[in-house]
């Protein structure tokens, strides 16, 4: 997949809000301050197309953004912003449970965790719902860039390890919006994914 023209369209905070186009979605989720923004800017290879923040929770809505006319690349809320109430996080927790059980449009969601760390509670919470949906679904490792080349292996297993004590085999992808490590791998199952039909 080739991104040619990347358009942010609009941010909802409610499932009301969310575009009725019928266009196909793919979905970013991930703690905050994993680097979601970093990423789908590398992506589209722009520099400020998604708004990075060193602050985590930055991203308190659905932000759309239309690519090649033809799809969208949704940045989700991020999981655990600790600035928040515990009602609001409950809400939003809530909402993108929603989101990927009943939007008929998803097609696939991209988890983002970070490479440096072992899968927290909030991730591996994330991979245990995701058990239970037919949503196509990958991981993508971010800031391997931080990593040795023997650390890169062994947080790619290690990755891999986790998903099986949940039965899941899917794509992991190592990658880094700086060196630009694994993103056309991840865009060429994005493209291949997003075009199939639910």
């Amino acid at each position: 997949m080739h991104i040619r023209e990347i358009t942010f369209v609009k941010g909802s905070a409610s499932w009301s809000g969310l575009p009725s186009d019928g266009r196909p979605e793919v979905a970013f989720a991930g703690r905050s301050n994993v680097g979601k923004s970093s990423l789908l800017n590398a992506l589209a290879g722009r520099r400020a197309l998604a708004r990075t923040s060193g602050t985590p929770g930055k991203t308190r809505e659905f932000n759309y953004y239309l690519v090649n006319e033809r799809l969208y690349f949704v940045d989700l809320p991020g999981f655990g912003y600790a600035k928040v109430s515990k009602r609001e996080r409950a809400h939003w927790a809530r909402l993108i449970e929603r989101y990927i059980a009943e939007r008929d449009m998803l097609r696939l969601i991209v988890h983002l965790v970070d490479s440096r760390h072992e899968p927290g509670v909030l991730d591996r919470s994330f991979i245990e719902f995701m058990c239970g949906s037919d949503v196509p679904y990958a991981i993508a490792l971010t800031k391997c860039d931080k990593l040795s080349g023997n650390d890169r292996v062994k947080t790619e297993h290690r990755m891999h390890e986790t998903l099986s004590t949940y039965g899941l085999e899917i794509p992991v992808f190592l990658t880094s919006s700086q060196t630009k490590r694994g993103l056309p791998a991840l865009l060429e199952w994005i493209g291949t994914m997003a075009t199939m039909e639910p």
